[in-house]
C-alpha cells in the first residue's frame, strides 16, 4: 500500500475506533434497533434522490445493506446496549479481518501468504486473550453476537470486492434503504414501547452522536474503506480493522473509565504486532517484486 493509502487506512480506525465510545453515548438514550435505523435512514436519505444508482445489480445493494446494516450494526448495537462493554466490543467485532480473509480466499481465489497467515495467528492470539478474560460487565451471548456481526461484516466486504468501479458514496446511500425496512421492523417488534417517546425526546448530544454515525462512521469511514477494498487485495486491507479495538479500548478507557487490566494492553500489543508484521512483509515483497521487474 503507498503511503497516502496507509494513512487513509489509519484516519478509517481512529474513527471507527473512538466511534464505539459514541455509540454507548447514542444508546444511553436510544434504544438499538431504532438507533441503527434513523442512522441508516440518514445516510439513504436525501442522497438517493441526489445520487444515481451505481452501476452494481440490485442484488449485490440488497445483500450489503442487509449484511452491513441488520447484520452487523443492528446486532452490534443490541449487543452493546446490554450484553458487553465498548472496549471489548470494538475488539470481538475484528474477527472480521479472519473472516473476510478466509472466505476470499473460499469464494474468490485469493490467496492467503504464510506471512499473512503467521500475522493472523499472532493477532488472534490477542483476540483469544481477551475472549478468556471476560469480565462481569460482558456476558456470553454478547460475545456470540459480536462475533456474529463480524461475519456480517465479512460478507459485506465480499460484496464490495465484487462492485468494483462504482460510485462509493452512491452504494452506500442505495444500500442503506435496504438496511432500514428490516431494523424499523426490529424496532417495532422490540422496542415499539419506548421508539417513538426515545425519538422526540432526543438531547443535542444524541442528535449529534447521530450525525457523526452518518457523516463521520458511515460515509467517511466506509467510504475510504471500500475504496482501499477496491484497489488492494482483501487480505492486505482487512487486518488493518486490527488496529480499531486498540483505539476503541484507549478511547474507552479515557472518556468511559473502562478498566485496562493488564491483558487488555499485552492483548493490544498483540495485534499491533500482527498487523505491523503483515503490513511490514506485504510491502517488502511488493518492493522485491518491482525491483526484479525493472532488472
Amino acid at each position: 500500500m503507498s503511503l497516502i493509502h496507509q494513512i487513509l487506512a489509519l484516519l478509517v480506525v481512529v474513527i471507527w475506533g473512538t466511534n464505539f465510545v459514541f455509540i454507548h453515548y447514542g444508546l444511553e438514550e436510544l434504544p438499538p434497533f431504532t438507533f441503527v435505523a434513523l442512522r441508516f435512514t440518514l445516510v439513504a436519505l436525501p442522497l438517493i434522490f441526489f445520487l444515481p444508482k451505481p452501476k452494481t445489480s440490485w442484488l449485490t445493494l440488497c445483500g450489503y445493506g442487509l449484511f452491513i446494516g441488520v447484520g452487523q450494526f443492528g446486532l452490534l448495537f443490541w449487543a452493546m446496549a446490554e450484553d458487553i462493554s465498548a472496549g471489548l466490543a470494538s475488539l470481538l467485532v475484528q474477527m472480521q479481518a479472519f473472516f473476510t480473509v478466509f472466505l476470499s480466499a473460499f469464494f474468490m481465489k485469493e490467496t492467503i501468504t504464510r506471512t499473512q497467515l503467521a500475522s493472523m495467528l499472532i493477532c488472534f492470539s490477542g483476540l483469544a486473550l481477551v475472549i478468556f478474560n471476560t469480565d462481569e460487565s460482558t456476558t456470553v451471548t454478547g460475545v456470540i453476537i459480536v462475533l456474529f456481526a463480524g461475519f456480517n461484516w465479512a460478507c459485506g466486504n465480499l460484496l464490495v470486492k465484487r462492485a468494483q468501479n462504482v460510485n462509493l458514496i452512491a452504494f452506500l446511500a442505495w444500500s442503506s434503504v435496504f438496511a432500514v425496512p428490516p431494523l424499523l421492523l426490529m424496532a417495532w417488534i422490540t422496542e415499539s414501547h419506548i421508539m417513538i417517546n426515545s425519538v422526540t425526546s432526543m438531547s443535542h448530544t444524541a442528535l449529534l452522536v447521530l450525525l457523526w454515525q452518518v457523516i463521520g462512521n458511515t460515509l467517511i469511514g466506509y467510504g475510504l474503506w471500500n475504496f482501499l477494498l477496491n484497489r488492494y487485495s482483501t487480505a492486505l486491507v482487512a487486518p488493518w480493522a486490527l488496529l480499531v479495538p486498540v483505539f476503541g479500548m484507549v478511547s474507552s478507557a479515557i472518556l468511559l473509565s473502562e478498566p485496562m487490566p493488564w491483558w487488555k494492553l499485552v492483548a493490544a500489543s498483540l495485534i499491533v504486532a500482527g498487523l505491523a508484521t503483515n503490513l511490514f512483509f506485504a510491502n517488502s515483497k511488493k518492493e522485491l517484486l518491482a525491483h526484479n521487474q525493472t532488472n
